[in-house]
């Protein structure tokens, strides 16, 4: 017998499935919000939520046999495994902006040291990014600088308070030594840029044996993952969204927050036939 084709379904997750409170943009009249479930927890606080519709859809995906549902993320592993999602677990995600990729929880060996020989021949080290971070961020904006899983930088920062020119001064001293800057919210990240989504993505459907790839994101940091997949969303908010970003095969949700992610589920699951 021939095996059924395989979708695979490559979605962000912060602000394009899931929403921390101040992201979830519920401009309706209070007796009209959705109701809320929580997905994840920190600090012994909620943190994140779907909407109880999403959660549904979800479900509905990580059930149907001709997909395979991957959360890809720029989270750390430890971040990732905070999150419950409704449905079936996944068996591939992908963390760490694809620097890991997940199978059963796991990270997997081998795609770690394929991702660490690309970045040792392609990228300046972690180590001098990271020091001209510290030397010329301000104090006066600065909120806390960090490394996330040895593989990338990231700062969070006063919005109010950081210069325009700033950012644009150190996207020019990172673009020449293979790395990338990226701001979401309050953080200022900055990736190697062999490290993608979109890589770790066309690894995990190799192995799937995926015949075609959908996908969906809202930062500068998933514009790859978005133009590797053969269709995609992004939502109506967001950092593509501000910038204007567009692809021929990549349409915008008409919502924005909470309401986003739900409207990318109906699509991932009309798109896919589950």
């Amino acid at each position: 017998m021939t095996a059924s084709p395989v979708t695979l379904i490559a979605s962000d997750l912060d602000r394009t499935l899931i929403y921390s409170t101040a992201a979830l943009n519920l401009t309706m009249e209070d007796v009209q919000a959705p109701r809320l479930l929580c997905v994840e927890v920190y600090g012994h606080k909620p943190l994140s939520y779907v909407t109880e519709t999403a959660a549904g859809l979800l479900t509905d995906l990580t059930d149907a046999e001709s997909t395979v549902f991957v959360p890809t993320t720029t989270r750390t592993r430890e971040q990732y495994h905070r999150i419950q999602l409704p449905g079936n677990p996944a068996e591939f995600a992908i963390c760490a902006n694809g620097g890991h990729i997940l199978v059963d929880g796991e990270s997997d060996p081998d795609w770690q040291r394929t991702v660490a020989r690309r970045l040792s021949d392609e990228c300046a080290p972690l180590e001098e990014v990271r020091a001209h971070l510290v030397a010329t961020a301000d104090p006066a904006w600065l909120l806390k600088e960090r490394v996330a899983e040895d593989l990338f930088a990231y700062l969070v920062v006063d919005r109010a308070e950081l210069p325009p020119e700033w950012m644009k001064e150190l996207a020019d001293w990172a673009e020449p030594r293979g790395w990338t800057v990226s701001l979401q919210g309050r953080k200022i990240y900055v990736v190697p840029r062999p490290l993608t989504k979109s890589a770790a993505m066309r690894e995990v459907a190799r192995r799937t044996g995926a015949t075609r790839t959908l996908a969906a994101g809202d930062s500068l940091l998933d514009a790859d993952l978005l133009l590797a997949a053969d269709e995609g969303w992004r939502p109506g908010h967001g950092e593509l969204a501000d910038a204007g970003w567009t692809a021929p095969h990549v349409e915008a949700t008409a919502e924005r927050g909470v309401a986003a992610g739900e409207e990318i589920l109906r699509r991932f699951l009309r798109a896919s036939g589950a």
